[in-house]
């Protein structure tokens, strides 16, 4: 019988209503490492939107060597808030697995000074020069004591089964790989010996849970790294770890080194992680379970179909919508949120806040951010400008039961979405455009296509307005810049370039735009005034390092600290540590920036009563800010 998304299933004696799993995140929490009301809302929304199974963020088990990075799950007086996260999401018939960590290692982001803990004497990510302090037996012994002690607390907060964090470059992974152990005791050498820290973690797991609680292990078979662990080592670990009596493997890929190879980004193309996933599955007979820019629904579903997965795991995705599975299930895959890859949710996390997401205003304020409810009061709000802001507004203000018009002054809706999404390996981004205007259609926005608002045509009593007119391309004051072509115009295909291009700008737009140029047999050079490309993007590292590898690996060229003097129709010339040169070419791409249309400021402010300025409109920004700042000038309105 052929398997599909929504059978009904078991992992070891735990049975699941579909084969869909929140994938593990990290969460911030109280400041005894407990889970917040707020993470508790967060969870029991995505159990509501119809996921089987729940896998937390890792609980790390002790602060004895390093400090707490998310939640905590090693005292006793933890259990509560775990307890109520659990029984919430029960509520609404998913299943809850505790992931449990012994901790980061190298991977602790501490500070130039203290050298974290690791599997040896090697040296930290976020700080190479400084070297790690090898774990003593003493201390792994201690930390596989403490694993067994949390797999206990999880089983009083009522938890359906366990999963052990040994992947992606972290502790556990850090004892698995040769790179990162150089020890020479019996938890260094061969790969038996490098996994006997995990080994003797599940067996602790196994004395402080009922046998009937499944213990899953999530790992690292194919690091995807020059140099690192592949497959071949990967199936060996997957052999080791069955013979331990694992209940199911949860399949990953990646570490730091190459982040984007473990967490999607924009760049990434859709199941990229299935070739390791079915080298694993087809060596053993317990359930894998994997992740990896699955969220097409049919990618989803032919991933378990073909028996690849037992499993599809959604991470990002189901911080943009949690109702990803009841949405499939219903067959409304058209009003999807899509996650666009910008992981502004881990930049969030790791600058210290709780996860944002682009495209969903209320995640990790569930209730904080939730609308007031309809009630019969009847507002007339007017949106200028139909871009990602003034599509969100006025779905919001539609949501909330008033009235709304929408003047876009071109002819379809989107702003610089297009442009954002113009490039072949950004496609997520136009989804966006599509999920919001099909929102505007299903709640029936009075849109006006063609239609500018100006001093001259401005008339209407409303009770709100929002300007959310975008920006446009900035043109600085370089001789021959009227000469150049728009990349924002290439990008939506209003414009042609040569086969010899030269791009004036490495921020995003830029940079982007010249990879898509090269992998078109472009050649491109990239001139930046700034040290380095990307050197003003606001971008999570992961993203970061995908799109600078696609610049490597496309052959784009690189011209920095560079000042443009003079353009013409086929050169420009810069000038770099008092010596100027020029560069020969067919067409010359302004990527320099936008500037933001908000000229009717002044004007709205004299006619109405209630005014907000948003998105672009304010300052060039990102998705982010467009979809909340749209999403909150209504919400807060009495």
């Amino acid at each position: 019988m052929a398997k599909s998304l929504f059978d009904k299933t078991y992992i070891g004696k735990m049975k699941l209503k579909n084969r869909i799993f929140m994938s593990p995140m990290g969460t911030t929490g109280e400041a005894d490492g407990a889970y917040c009301n707020e993470g508790i809302d967060y969870f029991e929304e995505r159990a509501k939107g119809g996921a089987g199974l729940i896998i937390t963020g890792a609980n790390v088990v002790s602060t004895k060597y390093e400090p707490r990075p998310c939640t905590e799950l090693s005292d006793f007086h933890h259990v509560e808030r775990l307890n109520m996260l659990i029984e919430r999401c029960h509520a609404y018939g998913a299943k809850v697995c505790v992931q449990l960590s012994p901790g980061l290692g190298r991977q602790q982001f501490t500070d130039p000074f203290t050298p974290p803990y690791s599997a040896g004497s090697v040296g930290a990510f976020w700080f190479p020069d400084l070297i790690c302090k090898p774990f003593s037996k003493e201390d792994i012994h201690y930390l596989v004591e403490k694993v067994g002690y949390s797999a206990s607390l999880a089983v009083n907060a009522g938890a359906d089964c366990v999963e052990l964090h040994a992947y992606g470059g972290y502790l556990l992974d850090q004892f698995h790989s040769v790179q990162w152990n150089n020890r020479t005791d019996e938890y260094g050498g061969t790969l038996e010996n490098r996994m006997r820290f995990t080994l003797e973690c599940i067996e602790a797991i196994k004395k402080n849970v009922p046998d009937t609680m499944p213990v899953l292990v999530k790992f690292t078979p194919h690091q995807r790294v020059e140099g690192f662990r592949t497959i071949d080592e990967g199936i060996e670990m997957a052999k080791i770890l069955e013979e331990a009596g694992v209940d199911a493997l949860h399949v990953d890929t990646g570490c730091y080194e190459e982040w984007f190879q473990a967490i999607t980004t924009v760049y990434s193309k859709e199941g990229y992680k299935l070739d390791v996933q079915k080298a694993i599955k087809d060596i053993v007979s317990v359930p894998v379970l994997g992740d990896g820019n699955l969220k097409d629904p049919e990618v989803a579903k032919k991933a378990v179909e073909d028996g690849i997965l037992d499993y599809v795991g959604l991470a990002h995705q189901m911080l943009a919508d949690p109702y990803w599975p009841k949405k499939v299930k219903a067959h409304h895959e058209e009003d999807i949120a899509p996650c666009v890859g910008c992981n502004e949710c881990l930049l969030a996390g790791f600058s210290g806040k709780h996860y944002y997401c682009a495209v969903n205003p209320l995640c990790y304020a569930e209730k904080a951010y939730a609308l007031p409810l309809p009630n019969g009061q009847k507002r007339k709000v007017l949106v200028i400008g139909g871009g990602p802001a003034g599509m969100m507004a006025a779905i919001t203000a539609k949501r909330r039961g008033f009235d709304v018009d929408l003047y876009e002054k071109e002819d379809k809706l989107g702003g610089t979405l297009w442009p954002a999404g113009g490039p072949d390996f950004k496609a997520d981004v136009l989804k966006l455009i599509k999920c919001l205007e099909t929102q505007c259609k299903k709640l029936d926005v009075n849109i006006h296509l063609n239609s500018p608002i100006t001093k001259d045509n401005l008339e209407g009593d409303y009770d709100k307005v929002i300007l959310a007119a975008g920006s446009t391309p900035a043109m600085p004051p370089i001789p021959g810049i009227d000469t150049t072509v728009l990349a924002s115009d290439y990008l939506t295909h209003q414009a042609t370039v040569g086969k010899k291009v030269v791009v004036i700008g490495a921020g995003l737009a830029g940079t982007e735009a010249a990879c898509d140029i090269a992998g078109k047999d472009g050649d491109v050079t990239l001139v930046e005034m700034c040290p380095d490309i990307l050197f003003t993007a606001n971008h999570c590292l992961n993203n970061d390092q995908h799109l600078r590898k696609m610049v490597k690996d496309r052959g784009v060229k690189v011209e920095a600290n560079a000042k443009v003097t003079n353009i013409t129709p086929t050169s420009v010339t810069f000038e770099r540590d008092g010596k100027t040169m020029t560069l020969e070419c067919d067409t010359v791409l302004n990527a320099v920036g936008f500037r933001p249309n908000n000229q009717l400021e002044d004007l709205l402010d004299e006619k109405y009563d209630e005014v907000a300025v948003i998105g672009d409109a304010v300052a060039p920004r990102k998705i982010l800010t467009a979809i909340h700042e749209g999403y909150h000038a209504i919400r807060v309105m009495e």
